[in-house]
Protein backbone atom coordinates (compact mmCIF):
# COMPACT_ATOMS: atom_id res chain seq x y z
CA UNK A 1 0.00 0.00 0.00
CA UNK A 2 1.53 3.24 -0.95
CA UNK A 3 0.46 6.85 0.97
CA UNK A 4 1.30 10.06 -0.71
CA UNK A 5 3.43 11.65 2.61
CA UNK A 6 2.58 15.35 3.31
CA UNK A 7 5.27 17.67 4.56
CA UNK A 8 4.13 20.26 6.91
CA UNK A 9 3.06 23.14 4.00
CA UNK A 10 0.86 20.49 2.40
CA UNK A 11 -0.75 19.84 5.24
CA UNK A 12 -1.52 23.57 6.09
CA UNK A 13 -3.01 23.47 2.33
CA UNK A 14 -5.28 20.71 2.66
CA UNK A 15 -6.44 21.46 6.12
CA UNK A 16 -7.39 24.78 4.99
CA UNK A 17 -9.80 22.85 1.82
CA UNK A 18 -11.81 21.15 5.20
CA UNK A 19 -14.31 23.20 7.21
CA UNK A 20 -13.96 22.47 11.30
CA UNK A 21 -11.21 19.62 11.05
CA UNK A 22 -8.31 20.56 13.23
CA UNK A 23 -4.34 19.94 13.14
CA UNK A 24 -3.01 18.33 16.56
CA UNK A 25 -0.45 19.92 18.29
CA UNK A 26 2.10 17.51 17.17
CA UNK A 27 1.17 17.49 13.64
CA UNK A 28 0.59 13.77 13.35
CA UNK A 29 -3.47 13.58 13.50
CA UNK A 30 -6.37 15.99 12.46
CA UNK A 31 -9.66 15.50 14.00
CA UNK A 32 -13.41 16.72 14.13
CA UNK A 33 -16.49 16.40 16.25
CA UNK A 34 -19.55 15.65 14.58
CA UNK A 35 -22.85 16.29 16.33
CA UNK A 36 -26.28 14.90 15.37
CA UNK A 37 -30.21 15.11 15.93
CA UNK A 38 -30.20 11.53 17.27
CA UNK A 39 -27.84 8.37 17.90
CA UNK A 40 -29.36 6.56 14.92
CA UNK A 41 -28.28 9.22 12.80
CA UNK A 42 -24.92 9.33 14.19
CA UNK A 43 -24.63 5.60 13.52
CA UNK A 44 -25.28 5.79 9.49
CA UNK A 45 -22.93 8.32 9.50
CA UNK A 46 -20.89 5.99 10.97
CA UNK A 47 -22.10 3.29 8.96
CA UNK A 48 -21.57 5.16 5.70
CA UNK A 49 -17.75 6.20 6.94
CA UNK A 50 -16.88 2.84 7.22
CA UNK A 51 -18.02 1.86 3.92
CA UNK A 52 -16.06 4.37 2.63
CA UNK A 53 -13.17 3.97 4.73
CA UNK A 54 -13.05 -0.01 3.65
CA UNK A 55 -12.82 1.34 0.17
CA UNK A 56 -10.08 3.36 1.20
CA UNK A 57 -8.23 1.03 2.94
CA UNK A 58 -7.80 3.46 5.89
CA UNK A 59 -9.57 3.38 9.06
CA UNK A 60 -10.47 6.28 11.68
CA UNK A 61 -9.66 6.48 15.06
CA UNK A 62 -13.38 7.13 16.41
CA UNK A 63 -15.66 7.19 19.08
CA UNK A 64 -19.44 7.80 19.44
CA UNK A 65 -21.00 8.95 22.41
CA UNK A 66 -25.66 9.24 21.73
CA UNK A 67 -25.59 12.04 18.97
CA UNK A 68 -21.99 12.99 19.02
CA UNK A 69 -18.63 11.11 16.87
CA UNK A 70 -15.25 12.13 17.39
CA UNK A 71 -12.90 11.06 14.95
CA UNK A 72 -9.01 11.41 14.53
CA UNK A 73 -7.36 10.72 11.41
CA UNK A 74 -3.85 9.56 10.90
CA UNK A 75 -1.94 6.94 8.99
CA UNK A 76 -0.38 5.00 11.58
CA UNK A 77 1.46 2.60 9.15
CA UNK A 78 3.36 5.73 7.93
CA UNK A 79 2.91 7.59 11.72
CA UNK A 80 2.00 10.71 9.88
CA UNK A 81 -0.34 12.63 7.60
CA UNK A 82 -0.92 11.29 4.47
CA UNK A 83 -3.29 12.14 0.99
CA UNK A 84 -5.28 9.16 2.28
CA UNK A 85 -6.06 11.37 5.84
CA UNK A 86 -7.53 14.29 3.81
CA UNK A 87 -9.38 12.19 1.06
CA UNK A 88 -11.27 10.53 3.98
CA UNK A 89 -11.75 13.70 6.18
CA UNK A 90 -13.68 14.87 2.85
CA UNK A 91 -15.79 11.59 2.55
CA UNK A 92 -16.36 12.55 6.23
CA UNK A 93 -17.69 16.00 5.41
CA UNK A 94 -19.70 14.88 2.81
CA UNK A 95 -21.59 12.56 4.85
CA UNK A 96 -22.02 14.76 7.18
CA UNK A 97 -23.26 17.39 5.01
CA UNK A 98 -26.06 15.20 3.81
CA UNK A 99 -27.14 14.73 7.05
CA UNK A 100 -27.89 18.87 7.49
Amino acid sequence: MTYELLEPDEVGKELAKLEGWELSADGLFIRKSFKFRSFAEAFGFMTECALAAEKLDHHPDWSNSYSRVEVKLTTHARKQLTDRDFRLAALMDEAWARRL
